[in-house]
């Protein structure tokens, strides 16, 4: 992806950016719809889930490959779940290389709960009333990652005085900031973000 490419993702956001790039400008509908509905309302888990389906489905179609019902379906969970041996996602992937279909550029496309939340809210103005617990587990994660913007701010800014001042022997520099939560029951390890948008580490600790 180039500068150009960068910089109007960042103005659009992902999810209207592929979108827009493949061609699914009734989908950002769909979503909005699905999202208030009074009925049957899908959570943003859901819907990304929803949108990645989309995306895949698409990339069969232009394809010509002839889908079987339920096959976009158990292709994306090969694909995506963490239950999933290596071996059988790589068989996947092989099997949509073979169909022409590059795996690591739609992977690229796939978007988070995260994604969809920013889409429906900032970028459509879209509200709910009733927020689920995957939107109230998203402020949170704003929350957080307003803190850690901060926190790495001022530690660029610190580094910054102390090399300027010759305190410091330091070239040009990034600073990376991750939080990592292990699950103490299972020993499961992840890094917040991955933590919250999958709802948890899955062990049963009633």
């Amino acid at each position: 992806m180039n500068d150009t490419t960068d910089a109007a993702s960042n103005r659009t956001g992902k999810v209207a950016r592929v979108l827009d790039e493949y061609g699914l400008s009734n989908l950002g509908d769909e979503l909005a719809a699905r999202w208030t509905a009074e009925d049957n309302r899908m959570s943003l888990r859901d819907l990304a889930d929803y949108f990645n389906k989309q995306l895949l489905e698409s990339q069969l179609d232009k394809q010509r490959v002839d889908i079987l019902p339920g096959e976009v379906e158990n292709i994306y969970k090969l694909l995506t779940d963490e239950d999933v041996t290596s071996g059988t996602r790589i068989q996947a992937e092989n099997r949509l290389s073979e169909y022409g279909i590059d795996f690591e550029e739609l992977n690229s496309d796939f978007v988070s709960r995260q994604a969809i939340h920013t889409y429906l809210t900032k970028h459509r103005q879209e509200t709910y009333e009733k927020p689920d617990t995957d939107e109230i587990v998203e402020r949170y994660l704003d929350k957080l990652q307003r803190l850690s913007s901060r926190q790495q701010a001022v530690t660029e800014q610190t580094l910054s005085t102390l090399r300027n001042k010759n305190n410091l022997n330091l070239g040009e520099f990034q600073v990376l900031s991750s939080v990592q939560v292990q699950c103490t029951d299972c020993g499961r390890q992840f890094d917040l973000t991955t933590l919250l948008d999958r709802g948890g580490c899955d062990c049963d600790t009633t």
